[in-house]
């Protein structure tokens, strides 16, 4: 196995998470296969795929600039379910010991939960 290839998230309506997706968390749009109501989007080199028949995910999100993301969701009126905070300073295990990994949550459109992280 060599990497994270495709992901799939669940959407009630798929006009309304692929705006999400595509417009305030600022992926970008591969294509849309309606039908069947598949729309891909592309997540740093891996494809999310979202579709109602999927489960909801629970999506772990890389960001540089935890608190101004955060602060750009808020403005765009995406709820915010827990502040950035520390989880981790670590001790060499995950990268560079004494780096700290904070983590805020935000509920996507659908109402799935997102983690983002540093």
């Amino acid at each position: 196995m060599r990497g994270l290839r495709q992901v799939a998230q669940h959407a009630e309506d798929l006009a309304r998470a692929t705006a999400f997706y595509r417009d305030v968390l600022g992926l970008r749009h591969i294509a849309t296969f309606d039908p069947p109501g598949l729309v891909f989007l592309d997540l740093d080199g891996t494809r999310l795929l979202i579709e109602k028949g999927a489960p909801p995910a629970l999506l772990y999100l890389r960001t540089d600039d935890l608190d101004g993301d955060i602060a750009r969701l808020r403005e765009r009126g995406v709820e915010i379910v827990e502040e950035p905070h520390l989880i981790f300073t670590d001790d060499g295990t995950f990268g560079s010991p004494g780096a700290e990994i904070r983590m805020a949550a935000i509920r996507d459109s659908e109402g799935n939960l997102l983690l983002l992280m540093t």
